[in-house]
């Protein structure tokens, strides 16, 4: 590994701990509304990343972007789900159902998996035919042991995937597409802060003075990791950034579990197993093919 990548692995590992650790900080604002949170957090990053464009120079780019009526739609399309994931998942943790986002994000590769299969027409290698069939075991399974369908996990898994399937018909680098992304939700997250102001019980008036820093901060947490990760994705190849992913939900179960106290009965660790068994299915089977494909290319194509 030469110093670039090894600095790209640095930045991916930072990045994942970042977006692991966001629970706790989530969690310090659980007694506000979390459509108000996510309002806040739009705001801030939206400004946030304006002052990124303008020190990058990069408002060339995102203002031709939002100018191009094909690319717009899909931008469109790209800030819904990015705004649904964000408002699912903040909802979860100041609902103490932290546990559950892990789930969410563990199912994630799972969810983009398929839509490679329903969409893009891709075809499953015997592993990934059995990663699937674990996975469903597993929503079975949780659905029985929560009582209910895991729709927090699975909202976050639909629209985590959806996103990055949406995110790769985006010509854009990283920082002109998500500030692209932040600026059209810009209006409608401000409205939802001037509201916040109207209201009696609105964040202006529920939050006490601790709150604030991290309220103006929402901004920062949200971009910084994603810069980081943007940063890592052009140096480290997928094979090692994909499984490294995998510490995002890994950190929000054990916060969950062990700092938050919430249940996990047998019937849900269960679950978790069969989820866990179908990721290490996809991903000896990415590595495979990832070692196999210098010989595979070699042979003569006409």
């Amino acid at each position: 590994m030469d110093g670039e990548q090894l600095r790209g692995v640095q930045a991916a590992v930072v990045a994942y701990v970042l977006w692991g650790l966001l629970t706790i900080y989530w969690k310090q604002l659980s007694g506000l509304d979390a459509i108000e949170l996510i309002g806040w957090r739009i705001t801030s990053a939206s400004l946030f990343m304006a002052i990124v464009v303008s020190v990058t120079g990069r408002w060339t780019p995102v203002s031709d972007a939002l100018r191009t009526p094909a690319l717009v739609s899909r931008i469109c399309l790209a800030s819904l789900l990015l705004s649904l994931n964000w408002t699912t998942y903040v909802w979860a943790v100041v609902n103490d159902h932290v546990i559950e986002t892990a789930l969410g994000y563990f199912l994630a590769p799972l969810g983009t998996m398929a839509l490679g299969v329903f969409v893009l027409g891709e075809r499953l290698t015997p592993m990934k035919r059995a990663s699937i069939a674990f996975a469903l075991a597993a929503v079975v399974m949780l659905t029985v042991s929560y009582g209910r369908m895991p729709w927090v996990a699975l909202l976050l898994a639909g629209s985590w995937s959806w996103y990055g399937l949406t995110k790769r018909r985006v010509p854009l680098d990283p920082v002109a597409s998500l500030s692209s992304e932040l600026f059209v939700l810009a209006l409608p997250a401000f409205v939802v802060v001037v509201v916040g102001f109207l209201r009696t019980d609105g964040i202006p008036s529920q939050a006490s003075g601790a709150d604030w820093p991290l309220l103006v901060g929402t901004g920062a947490i949200t971009a910084i990791p994603l810069l980081l990760f943007a940063f890592a994705a052009k140096r480290v190849p997928f094979t090692i950034l994909g499984p490294t992913n995998y510490l995002v939900p890994i950190i929000n179960f054990l916060l969950g579990w062990l700092v938050f106290d919430e249940t996990l009965p047998a019937s849900r660790v269960v679950g978790f197993v069969l989820v866990w068994v179908a990721l290490t299915l996809v991903t000896v089977d990415l590595v495979r093919e990832h070692t196999t494909r210098p010989a595979r290319e070699m042979v003569p194509v006409r």
